[in-house]
């Protein structure tokens, strides 16, 4: 099946987006340095019934910044997520997020309202969701996570990274012939950005919760079946489904369940988006 790239300009940046598949538009947007090629192997899973859309957050691989210096936040991935769909297609979309991208659909669905149908919102990392000491807490945990970063560089930060959110390293779980994602020179600048500036987004995030239960995008708290109960992530996936009144939905894997088991992850993301 062909996919299709484009280039699509917006304040401050340019993404780089790709289309695949036909049916009702789905957006993906990826977690932590994630990008358009993140997913492929769940949108394997997905084309034969969904037009498709991934993209390179900007400042990761091929979305550039018009001034590299500049950081980001989660408004502006939220506008660009909005211009891009914009520029896609005229129909509501539904959206996938995963951690961060969560959290870009979550201000999509209160800004753009009308432009999701539905949003899986997985495991958002939003301290904003929380009470303010757990708030308090996490969003000095990342800046710590930062700070090691900068002295001591991205192997120890990853490991810092993975214990926050629930990930075992040291036992990966995933279903068999995935495709390779190696950890090249790309990765680790995207992994960099990430930490660095993706990380001050979160910490600084202005998320409008009081007004999540009141936009018109069905919206739902997902988290993943292997991912620890108490941690950050999780517990955000379930402070959110208290405000929208919802039940957690359960994915196979854990906080990255969806590049980890992309088949028996797909076949739930269906079974969501057909009882929407």
């Amino acid at each position: 099946m062909t996919t299709t790239t484009g280039y699509l300009p917006v304040p401050g940046a340019g993404l780089y987006y790709e289309m695949r598949g036909n049916g009702p538009t789905l957006l993906i947007a990826q977690s932590g340095e994630g990008d358009a090629g993140r997913s492929a192997d769940l949108v394997d899973q997905l084309a034969d019934a969904y037009t498709v859309i991934t993209y390179d957050r900007r400042g990761l691989s091929r979305s550039t910044l018009d001034d590299p210096g500049n950081g980001v936040t989660m408004a502006e991935h939220a506008d660009d997520v909005h211009r891009l769909l914009a520029a896609l297609t005229d129909e509501p979309a539904a959206m996938l997020g995963c951690s961060l991208g969560a959290v870009i659909g979550l201000h999509l669905a209160v800004q753009h309202p009308g432009q999701l149908s539905t949003l899986i919102a997985h495991e958002p990392v939003a301290p904003r969701l929380l009470p303010a000491p757990d708030r308090a807490r996490h969003e000095a945990e990342l800046a710590e996570i930062q700070q090691l970063y900068r002295e001591e560089g991205l192997p120890p930060a990853l490991k810092a990274v993975a214990e926050v959110l629930g990930i075992d390293p040291a036992h990966p779980d995933a279903e068999p012939g995935l495709t390779p994602q190696p950890m090249t020179s790309g990765r680790i600048a995207n992994f960099g950005f990430f930490i660095e500036h993706d990380f001050t987004a979160v910490i600084d995030d202005t998320l409008p919760v009081g007004e999540l239960a009141h936009t018109p995008a069905r919206i739902v708290p997902a988290v993943g079946r292997a991912t620890p109960r108490t941690v950050f992530d999780y517990r955000c996936a379930q402070e959110l489904a208290t405000l929208l009144g919802a039940e957690v939905t359960e994915f196979p894997g854990g906080h990255n369940g969806n590049t980890t088991h992309p088949r028996a992850y797909a076949a739930q993301l269906r079974r969501v988006l057909q009882n929407a």
